[in-house]
């Protein structure tokens, strides 16, 4: 799901607190409240790897950063 382009963080986070919030209210059947236990796992897991995801991109671009920042400080020396 995070490989799709059409995943939205913010949309998939809000359905995941609706699905809780049902889930938590009981008012559903069994049947109902196991299909949407699954669905919020998969939206879990979806929202996770999409962190993950955003938490390497950070640290290859501080990386980068860093060592850009110790090739100018070196060249003002």
């Amino acid at each position: 799901m995070t490989k799709d382009k059409s995943f939205v963080f913010e949309d998939a986070m809000k359905e995941l607190e609706t699905i809780v919030s049902t889930l938590e209210s009981e008012s559903e059947s069994l049947e109902k409240s196991m299909e949407l236990f699954e669905k919020g796992i998969e939206l879990s897991q979806s929202l996770r790897d999409h962190l993950d995801s955003a938490e390497q991109r950070i640290e290859i671009l501080m990386n980068e950063s860093k060592d850009k920042i110790k090739i100018d400080k070196t060249d003002e020396e």
